[in-house]
């Protein structure tokens, strides 16, 4: 898309249709796209239309910083929606914060970090890793072995796993990272080691195009996720909808979004992405996040009525959107999003069963100050709301 009208509202939108991290991140596109088109179609805001001026980074941090300039400067646009992983952005905060621009990032992240010219959309550590672990120990999980791709997403967010289940008298048996592009012969020995080892789970940040050729091998291999489930953050209906494998029935996901949330914003919501996208288009906790990221977007820029992007960001803070996944609001303390955890069990054809959720949305703790048991930090947390 690109500005067509001279009194728009332009908004850069920073993601990859291709690459290693292209499933998530046209997930997070096609969120962002539907946002902006019904936004339009009720009237803009205030009055003006939103018109996005896009780039496809292609999964490169060095493409996301080069554009990242090109907007801030050549574009004239100083507010962007986008990013997948760290590295990205990473690469872009040095121009966002410089230039005083404002980027809103719509993924799911390690936490430990907090920058005023960035709003955090997606879940921080303790609105995942803990739940996620508290739901493996109830299973009985003791014995867990560690993966991921080699970056500080996978590596921060293994730490603190590492933390949850040593603090809890669990072992962890190994901790291994491959880099974001290895070989399948790479896939292969990993779970080789898996199946050497036996584990009770497997924590994977594995991200990207990786996941997919990582739990295919897993079925090829014949470890059953009754025994040894891969655990995540990360892997959602995109990836295990391409991956195709009824295998794969019974790997486990903690996210605030899962596309089998049944709610009325939800059905709203996967019902316009299905007929925009296509009924037989994945959708993700990738597409929720995009698609709030930019309706959050939109409601600041009418509070403050302008694109200052500081009075955007006074706007923002404390600001409530009834989104896919429940009530959101933005932490004014931290910039971060109060979220909703919830855990799913994949069922092998279509969708997580979704087998824990809290019972309201949860305060973001990106430094993890509340770092508590894993048996009570997500009551607590919740206590809290």
């Amino acid at each position: 898309m690109s500005v067509e009208r001279e009194d728009a509202w332009a908004v850069g939108l920073l993601f990859s249709r291709s690459g290693p991290m292209g499933i998530p991140s046209s997930q997070h596109l096609r969120g962002a796209t539907l946002a902006i088109e019904e936004i339009n179609a009720a009237g803009g805001v205030l009055g003006r239309p939103l018109a996005a001026i896009e780039y496809d980074t292609r999964s490169d941090p060095a493409l996301y910083r080069r554009y990242a300039d090109r907007l801030l400067t050549e574009d004239a646009v100083s507010v962007m929606v986008g990013c997948c992983t760290s590295l990205s952005r990473k690469a872009v905060l040095p121009a966002i914060e410089r230039r005083n621009g404002l980027l809103w990032y719509p993924d799911l992240y390690e936490g430990f970090e907090f920058s005023p010219n960035v709003i955090y959309t997606g879940a921080a550590t303790n609105q995942n890793s803990v739940p996620l672990a508290r739901h493996l120990f109830r299973r009985g999980a003791r014995r867990f072995v560690l993966l991921g791709s080699d970056y500080v997403y996978p590596r921060e967010a293994n730490r603190v796993m590492r933390d949850l289940v040593e603090r809890q008298g669990g072992t962890v048996l190994d901790e291994i990272y491959l880099p974001m592009a290895a070989r399948d012969d790479a896939f292969d020995r990993l779970v080789d080691r898996v199946k050497a080892l036996r584990p009770d789970a497997v924590f994977s940040t594995v991200v990207g195009d990786g996941i997919g050729r990582f739990l295919m091998r897993y079925a090829d291999a014949g470890i059953d996720p009754a025994d040894i489930p891969v655990a995540s953050h990360n892997v959602t209906e995109a990836e295990l909808i391409a991956i195709g494998r009824p295998e794969c029935a019974g790997h486990i996901t903690a996210a605030p979004y899962f596309g089998s949330i049944d709610t009325p914003a939800n059905r709203a919501f996967t019902e316009a992405f299905r007929r925009r996208f296509g009924a037989t288009t994945p959708i993700s906790q990738y597409a929720a996040s995009g698609y709030t990221a930019m309706r959050l977007f939109a409601a600041a820029l009418a509070l403050a009525g302008g694109m200052d992007t500081q009075r955007i960001i006074r706007s923002a803070r404390g600001l409530e959107l009834e989104a896919p996944h429940g009530r959101v609001t933005i932490d004014p303390e931290n910039n971060h999003t109060w979220l909703t955890p919830r855990v799913g069990v994949w069922n092998g054809e279509d969708a997580f069963d979704i087998v824990w959720e809290a019972a309201q949305p949860v305060q973001p703790d990106p430094w993890l100050v509340s770092y508590g048991g894993v048996d009570d930090l997500v009551e607590a947390a919740a206590s809290r709301g």
